[in-house]
């Protein structure tokens, strides 16, 4: 199929995006990876999007000091380049963009607050967004928290940035190429609209649950169980017969085998 989402890097020398994995990077025990479809789908839906650097952050509660390997101090942070990037940016870009080069770090109002630039321009294909977020299953720093995204990337062109907010303070904080900062996953503006999210039925009452639902409740749930015989992890098995035959289009665009 047609592509839906573009990365450009816009960096020399950023770890390309990956392919999120359903083991989350080999984090998932291993009856859950084996077993739960519902933890390896959303663990592999979309891409990992690295740091372009390793880098330090420090946070004393009131302002933000970086550093990198090779820098001869700590800095100040309020807006920082990528190191040697704004001539190169100047170099590459047509005359009228010189000067416009985006910053790599970002101190942005509110206590503890840094945007992150991944290195890479983004764009997606008509009506199609891009969630950018905490990457799926993998454990969380307890020193930072990552907020998320929802971008429109068809309509608007520009680097993929990230959020995130330190939690610790007067602690090192360390970002590494080899860890994945964000994951990001295509989202068709059509899911997220008013119509959608007012598309929605509740039944309050279990008194008032139609016979439909016990219906599927049974066959869902008490049928497996009342037999002896029924094969291990059968949801996950029909999700992955279905998808290897239907030719889904999110299968297709994320690359699942």
């Amino acid at each position: 199929m047609d592509k839906i989402i573009s990365f450009y890097g816009a960096i020399p020398g950023c770890r390309p995006p990956l392919r999120a994995d359903p083991s989350a990077l080999g984090t998932l025990p291993s009856r859950g990876f084996q077993y739960c479809e519902a933890l390896r789908s959303a663990s592999s839906f979309g891409w990992y999007v690295f740091p372009p650097m390793d880098f330090t952050l420090q946070w004393d509660g009131a302002e933000v000091v970086w550093t990198y390997h090779g820098a001869k101090a700590w800095y100040p942070l309020t807006s920082a380049q990528f190191p040697g990037y704004a001539r190169l940016f100047d170099r590459l870009a047509p005359p009228r963009l010189r000067g416009f080069a985006p910053p790599f770090l970002t101190a942005v109002p509110g206590p503890g607050v840094v945007q992150v630039w991944t290195g890479f321009f983004i764009e997606s294909a008509e009506n199609w967004s891009v969630l950018v977020r905490p990457p799926a299953n993998l454990p969380r720093s307890q020193a930072f928290d990552l907020y998320e995204g929802l971008i429109e990337t068809d309509r608007w062109f520009g680097p993929l940035f990230t959020n995130i907010r330190l939690v610790k303070t007067d602690v090192p904080i360390h970002f590494s190429t080899e860890t994945p900062l964000v994951q990001v996953q295509p989202v068709q503006r059509s899911t997220y609209s008013e119509d959608a999210a007012s598309a929605f039925e509740l039944v309050s009452d279990p008194r008032e649950l139609p016979a439909r639902v016990w219906s599927r409740y049974e066959e869902s749930i008490v049928k497996p169980n009342l037999d002896p015989q029924r094969p291990i992890a059968a949801y996950a098995a029909a999700v992955r017969r279905r998808r290897r035959g239907s030719g889904c289009p999110l299968h297709d665009i994320t690359g699942t085998s």
